[in-house]
């Protein structure tokens, strides 16, 4: 169980450094996909500690059972889900009850780092399988609740690969850009509704989707980026804490916007 120390004003530094509002998403349900490990395992577990029940989806059910293992007394819901199944994805939204406040869709994985002369229909086909209809399906699924609610925030997993050329290979690379591109039309669509959509766009992170990195041109070629301009890999709680930030309401006035939570790669 995680301990805190009480701050002023129902802030709290918990064991893992984050400094997490109480309350500040009491009464709120929120969908994070990719939910057992990396950026999403941290989002689901900073989401409930303040306050919300979290609808968390994966592949792994290990990996779920271990997430509600891990805030005992909290609303961690745990659903296992392949966002490229449809069916899997209308039990993840069918588990929230009827309601629904908020989605992170965090589910994808990296690809090898082929470029356009190298790639496969396979690898590319799977990349936009994962990362873009992935979050198209579950994105789509959840407007409903998400308009029986009253309106609500979408957040997208981006990528500096979504915002550049040089951070993954031709298929990461054109799926994350779509990912901008979904978010920006998602958010233009639905303003009206009262629902928003953002995009984050981490660097590099310490998670397990760069297992999927393997290949030489991929060391190559952001190896050197990675030692010249980055003072470190930034933790999954660091970007959990932007996302949680697009989906509050704080950033009631955000809309359509891409967070670059890069460690500075985007100034260069």
């Amino acid at each position: 169980m995680t301990t805190e120390r009480e701050l002023p004003a129902g802030v709290r530094i918990n064991d893992v450094g984050e400094r997490t509002l109480v309350g500040r998403f009491e009464g709120r349900t929120i969908i994070v996909t990719g939910a057992a490990s990396g950026i999403g395992r941290a989002t689901a577990l900073r989401l409930a500690r303040e306050g919300a029940r979290v609808v968390a989806g994966d592949l792994s059910a290990e990996g779920l059972a271990a997430l509600a293992a891990a805030e005992p007394g909290r609303e961690l819901v745990g659903v296992p889900c392949d966002v490229t199944r449809q069916a899997d994805v209308d039990a993840l939204v069918a588990a929230c009850g009827g309601v629904l406040h908020g989605v992170v869709n965090n589910a994808g994985i990296m690809d090898g780092f082929e470029p356009a002369g190298q790639v496969t229909d396979e690898t590319f086909e799977r990349q936009l399988a994962v990362n873009l209809w992935g979050t198209l399906r579950v994105t789509r699924a959840a407007l409903p609740l998400l308009r029986a609610s009253g309106g609500g925030s979408i957040v997208n997993l981006a990528s500096m690969a979504g915002l550049g050329g040089g951070f993954g290979g031709v298929a990461y690379t054109s799926a994350k850009h779509a990912v901008v591109g979904l978010t920006k039309n998602t958010a233009i669509m639905y303003a009206a509704e009262g629902i928003r959509c953002n995009a984050i766009a981490p660097g590099a992170v310490i998670t397990g989707i760069e297992k999927n990195v393997g290949s030489e041109l991929g060391a190559r070629t952001l190896g050197p980026i990675m030692r010249t301009t980055m003072p470190s890999l930034a933790t999954p709680e660091a970007l959990a804490a932007g996302i949680t930030f697009l989906l509050s309401d704080d950033a009631a006035n955000t809309t359509g916007a891409v967070l670059t939570s890069d460690g500075g790669w985007a100034a260069i």
